[in-house]
């Protein structure tokens, strides 16, 4: 269809038969009047006749070829139809061929946006755990490591606090969880961990306001939720969960 496209419409018209077919049957139309008046009437006699004999043999003479040039040309004027139609129609495949490789450009586009929104998300997250490690350790030290209520010795602080410099953010974040299921499968309330002093309320409400930025912050490049619900299984996650319930349940009433 390409090669058709390209083929020069002056070229086509000097190869149709048609045309040869006219200006030879003209030709030959014009040989057989010429001879007719050359050998019938004679250029003399054909010369002196009235005008309107005259006019009335010229009409007749030239009618066909009239009528045969108007055939022709109804013909060529086909063809010249066809081959717009072909025009228009490659015009319109190379249209529609153009607007798919738009549409797989855009897409591509708007993949390789999402892709990177996602690797940016995923640097500010790592950054994000270990500021909550740190603020999680500082919860869990008000309730376990400090005051009257001082339970763990300093060893393991220390040892956790290790954790939590060398990679590990959700060192304190496990020790919270288990100290927070002990005290229920001990029938006490865990809400005093969370919520007891204005420290742990401070820590509390900084872990949920960071936590819940970084929950929006996913939500919009996380178009299947997988991320999403990867930050809610975390140690943070489930801690922040838990942290949520409690500020809606409130301290147990005796």
């Amino acid at each position: 269809m390409a090669e058709e496209a390209t083929i020069d419409p002056i070229h086509l018209e000097r190869r149709d038969w048609r045309v040869w077919f006219g200006v030879s049957s003209t030709i030959f139309w014009l040989w057989l009047g010429y001879m007719y008046i050359d050998a019938k009437i004679g250029w003399r006699e054909f010369v002196s006749q009235p005008v309107d004999a005259l006019g009335s043999f010229l009409e007749g003479a030239f009618a066909p070829l009239a009528f045969l040039w108007l055939v022709i040309g109804f013909f060529l004027q086909q063809r010249e139809l066809r081959h717009n139609n072909r025009a228009i129609r490659l015009q319109y495949e190379q249209m529609r061929r153009t607007a798919e490789n738009a549409e797989i450009q855009a897409r591509a586009i708007s993949a390789n946006e999402l892709h990177q929104r996602q690797e940016t998300f995923l640097l500010v997250t790592d950054r994000v755990h270990r500021q909550l490690g740190a603020v999680v350790g500082l919860l869990w030290m008000s309730s376990q490591a400090t005051g009257d209520e001082k339970t763990a010795d300093e060893d393991f602080v220390a040892d956790l606090w290790q954790r939590l410099g060398s990679g590990d953010p959700e060192a304190f974040a496990r020790q919270f969880m288990a100290l927070y299921f002990r005290h229920r499968g001990a029938g006490l309330d865990p809400y005093p961990l969370f919520f007891g002093t204005e420290v742990r309320t401070r820590h509390s409400e900084t872990i949920l306001a960071t936590f819940g930025r970084l929950l929006d912050a996913a939500r919009g490049c996380d178009p299947d939720g997988i991320i999403t619900d990867a930050l809610l299984g975390s140690g943070h996650g489930t801690l922040y969960q838990i942290i949520q319930q409690m500020k809606q349940s409130g301290p147990a009433t005796a």
